[in-house]
């Protein structure tokens, strides 16, 4: 390797494996004008999980410090520039194959999407009855047409299906299909929810020296 060549170095916050044995090219995304090297370095082991962690019914995760990455690219050359363009501390799970069957998956979603399907139900009903939707509705029918209303008139009608509309609008999906490009209100919390979860096992293993850094 010649003098003055960089490493440019880019690792997410969250990285799954499926191999026990995981190496910088797993981890890291990497570029170098000596590809020799490169091709080298990518093939360096970083970590290997135990073999009890296979028989451990949840994933394994480990957090690591960037600076323990340049450290063993720094074994095999000492005089390469690294340029780190991506998190200081990350973590690598583990995920155990293979993977649960397909039936158990589709089983809790079904299960899921009822819970869901009841909970939206009871706190839609909730809400109208608190706020005295009924009674509001009905009053305003009877200012308009000047007949009492019997509970199911144009007005509960075209609130249900606006109210149907405006969910599907709101969440912009009606199942796999999205009605824009832009990422929908679920996805959006569920990343800020998946950030912070990141940060907050980061954080909670520095504080109790968990973490694979440099001595």
């Amino acid at each position: 390797m010649s003098a003055g060549d960089t490493l440019y170095l880019k690792i997410g916050k969250n990285i799954v494996v499926t191999d026990r044995r995981v190496t910088l090219g797993d981890v890291a995304k990497m570029e170098c004008t000596d590809q020799a090297a490169l091709r080298q370095i990518r093939q360096k082991k970083l970590y290997s999980f135990r073999a009890e962690d296979e028989q451990k019914k949840k994933n394994t995760l480990v957090v690591f410090s960037v600076l323990k990455v340049i450290e063993l690219i720094h074994e095999d050359y000492p005089n390469l520039d690294i340029s780190n363009e991506g998190e200081s501390d990350f973590i690598v799970e583990y995920v155990k194959s293979p993977e649960k069957p397909v039936w158990m998956n589709c089983l809790k979603t079904v299960i899921l999407c009822i819970l869901i399907f009841f909970g939206a139900a009871f706190t839609i009903m909730a809400f109208n009855n608190d706020v005295g939707v009924t009674d509001v509705f009905a009053k305003f029918y009877q200012q308009i047409t000047g007949t009492e209303s019997n509970g199911i008139t144009e007005l509960e009608i075209c609130y249900s299906i606006g109210l149907a509309v405006g969910i599907i609008v709101f969440f912009n999906h009606v199942g796999h299909k999205k009605i824009t490009h832009d990422p929908t209100p679920i996805q959006i919390e569920m990343r800020k929810y998946e950030t912070d979860l990141d940060t907050a096992f980061i954080n909670n293993a520095e504080r109790r020296g968990h973490s694979v850094d440099v001595d």
